[in-house]
């Protein structure tokens, strides 16, 4: 689970209420334009195989980021910290990437009640963990994403490399 605390039920549906509490942020423009491309292609209900396409979009970011931060590690050899940074910050993004096959699914699980008498049973439980239902299952990917996204405004608004 990249290091994320597995929480149990009731603390899972907490933090889904703590999420849907919270101010949404404003999308950007390219966002907009990708949600309004969704769900032209896939309606605008929220349904798994609409959130399973997003996460493969998701991850695109990412792993060009990771690109393009190798390249500018190899051109700094004269600053070796500035080096161990960049290395730093690819180690922590490739983490939330791999969290990207998941969403924020926070409002599916309220639309779906069903979920919460759907077990969650998958070759991949030992790696990501064990849960009760689909919802507590999608809960922590929810709360997941939400640490993610907080400790990207964090980086963000951390001082840039000297």
């Amino acid at each position: 689970m990249s290091g994320l605390e597995h929480l149990s039920g009731a603390a899972l549906r907490r933090e889904q209420e703590r999420t849907l509490a919270a101010p949404r942020m404003r999308d950007r423009l390219l966002a907009r334009v990708l949600f309004r491309g969704m769900d032209l292609v896939y309606g605008r209900r929220r349904t798994l195989s609409k959130f399973k396409v997003l996460e493969l979009i998701a991850r695109v970011p990412y792993q060009a980021w990771e690109q393009a931060a190798y390249v500018a590690m190899t051109h700094t050899s004269r600053a070796p910290d500035f080096a161990r940074r960049i290395f730093d910050r690819v180690r922590e993004s490739r983490h939330q990437q791999d969290n990207e096959q998941w969403h924020e699914y926070m409002e599916f699980v309220r639309e779906c009640p069903e979920l919460e008498r759907e077990p969650f049973e998958s070759v991949v439980t030992a790696d990501y963990g064990r849960f009760e239902s689909l919802a507590d299952l999608f809960r922590q990917i929810g709360y997941d994403e939400r640490v993610h996204k907080e400790e990207s405004l964090a980086w963000m608004a951390q001082p840039r490399f000297a």
